[in-house]
């Protein structure tokens, strides 16, 4: 489901819109530790273009 998501992101990643939904769609999809590594994945292909996206899941994750 990772690489899945993985794909879905990159296809979406044009648009912030976009790629906030399908992030959230995916913390419904990937195990806690699947999640760890999508945020890791994320933050290097995508951080510079959402930081204030990836600030709000990290946070989000952090809490629970």
């Amino acid at each position: 489901m990772l690489e899945y998501t993985k794909t879905i992101l990159k296809k979406v990643s044009f648009d912030k819109f976009l790629f906030e939904k399908e992030l959230k769609k995916a913390t419904g999809h990937v195990s806690v530790e699947e999640f760890e590594q999508l945020m890791k994945w994320c933050e290097k292909q995508y951080g510079h273009l959402y930081p204030d996206v990836f600030e709000k899941y990290l946070t989000v994750e952090k809490s629970k």
